[in-house]
């Protein structure tokens, strides 16, 4: 048996990281295979209702004009990422509260909603599309968080597993290209995500198998067990010694009981939490700008062509796919210390936060060239656009979970993860009137709004810039601390050699 930290790795531990990634990776981000489901849905005539024809003013020649088309598109993308941001809070504090196992059952209801929706809709009821893309996307985030705390099993490689399960939720989104495929030999829409809701029975097994009913600890107590036993003498074992994992999380709680609503007022209000969200409502931003607006740019520099469009959508997806390889990149950078002896007097979390600088630095570098390639009109550059795109997404969500796991407390997880989330959605209803400006106003030409946008992934610096700042601060107290005690000790001394002499 391998061992991390001296401690059996168990083979249900194994079972629930490997299974978690198999849900990760075929179910929870689907709905950011977005660009592929569209190339499908205008096959199929949905919206199309809201095409025109229009005359050009060069040579009067009479067109297709769907524009229109394209923004209710746009829309339901945004409509069902502003959807999951605001709710991200809700869920937070769900998952806090509540467990595990309540948040996956409320995630398995809106994950059978959503299918089961887009599985009904066709071309005169394209308006299902806005609640059964939302219900999924939330579905599919309520599922990652919880599949985050699957960190907690490997200790030395926590932030690496953390960051592993986001880059299987980005794949995911390749889902969309393989019902694009089949769509393509004959495979109805329809059919393929009936499919999907039939294999909701994958995440009713996992639940009741392999994932906590509350929540894993950190750090892991050696009896900690988890899920259901076929026998009662399991049971009755089980139930002893996660009554000693109940008083040893009591007895840290019993510290913290009175004042836990100040310190998450704390957590909420430090520096640490306002410059993470200005990092995390920042990259959301233009991660979603580009989301929302990949087909219509992709059309716009094909000359309409449909076959250069579908190429570069499947590259696209393809790309997506292998998201899930960088992901483990910026969950490596921040357990590279992990085996190291800490400094004296230094803390766990404080060494980890200074290790998640150098990652936080690399997610803002992404972010901005990610944010001038997409600026930039040209079509072949937008390969090197999607693989910015997906490597900086995959640093971004990862880091994000894992930062806040680090910086915070662990039973304001959910919560602060939440909350970081929900307040980037007040930025994000900016969407909206920017894409009503790039429809109207600039004639479908993003340009303007995406120098903007670049201009504006700048601020992400921010983030890594405190964060070194504030380990070299707590570096400083803490030598400060250890010369005071110093000090005090020689004081003793020289006063016990005094007492000694009279």
């Amino acid at each position: 048996m391998l061992r991390i930290q001296g401690g059996e790795v168990k083979l249900q531990h194994w079972l629930t990281l490997l299974s978690g990634l198999v849900e990760s990776l075929f179910f929870t981000g689907i709905a950011y295979g977005w660009a592929s489901l569209v190339f499908v849905l205008k096959n199929d005539g949905y919206f199309a209702a809201y095409c025109t024809n229009a005359t050009r003013d060069e040579d009067y020649a009479v067109y297709t004009d769907c524009s229109g088309q394209d923004e209710h598109f746009s829309q339901v993308m945004s409509v069902a990422s502003i959807a999951t941001t605001i709710l991200r809070f809700p869920i937070g504090y769900v998952y806090d509260r509540c467990g595990t196992a309540v948040t996956r059952i409320v995630a398995m209801s809106l994950y059978t909603t959503g299918t089961l929706l887009i599985t009904l809709s066709n071309a005169e009821t394209s308006v299902l599309l806005y609640p059964g893309l939302s219900s999924l996307i939330v579905a599919g985030t309520m599922l990652y968080i919880t599949n985050a705390q699957v960190g907690n099993l490997f200790h030395s490689y926590r932030s690496t597993t953390i960051t592993i399960y986001n880059g299987a939720f980005e794949a995911s989104a390749a889902v969309c290209l393989i019902i694009k495929l089949l769509y393509e030999r004959g495979v109805s829409l329809q059919t393929s995500f009936l499919f999907l809701t039939l294999c909701n029975i994958i995440h009713c097994v996992r639940t009741i198998f392999l994932m906590p009913r509350r929540h894993i600890p950190y750090p892991l107590p050696e009896t900690y067990t988890y899920g259901v036993s076929c026998t009662v003498q399991k049971r009755k074992r089980r139930q002893e010694e996660n009554d000693t994992v109940q008083k040893f999380k009591e007895g840290d709680a019993e510290k913290t009981e009175k004042d836990e609503k100040a310190t998450f007022r704390s957590c909420v209000f430090s520096w640490l939490f306002f410059c993470h969200l200005v990092w995390v409502v920042t990259i959301i931003l233009s991660q979603f700008i580009f989301l929302s607006n990949v087909n219509p740019m992709l059309t716009r520099l094909a000359d309409d062509d449909q076959t250069v469009v579908s190429h570069y959508t499947n590259a696209f997806s393809f790309i997506q796919l292998c998201g899930v390889l960088f992901c483990p990149i910026s969950g490596l950078l921040m357990d590279r210390h992990k085996h190291r002896p800490l400094a004296p007097g230094e803390t766990s979390r404080e060494a980890d936060l200074r290790s998640s600088s150098l990652a936080l630095f690399l997610s803002c570098l992404l972010c901005f060239f990610f944010c001038v390639c997409f600026t930039c009109p040209v079509l072949l550059l937008q390969y090197v656009t999607f693989i910015l795109q997906v490597t900086s997404s995959s640093f971004f969500y990862g880091l994000h979970q894992a930062f806040i796991s680090i910086a915070f407390p662990a039973f304001h997880f959910g919560k602060m993860s939440g909350m970081a989330m929900s307040l980037s959605a007040l930025v994000l209803l900016l969407q909206f009137p920017l894409l009503h400006l790039i429809q109207n106003q600039l004639h479908g030409d993003p340009l303007y709004v995406n120098i903007g946008v670049t201009v504006v992934s700048l601020l992400t610096f921010i983030h890594p810039v405190h964060v070194s700042l504030y380990c070299r601060e707590l570096a400083k107290q803490r030598k400060n601390s250890q010369l005071t005690r110093q000090s005090l000790r020689s004081s003793d001394q020289v006063a016990l050699v005094s007492l000694h002499r009279v």
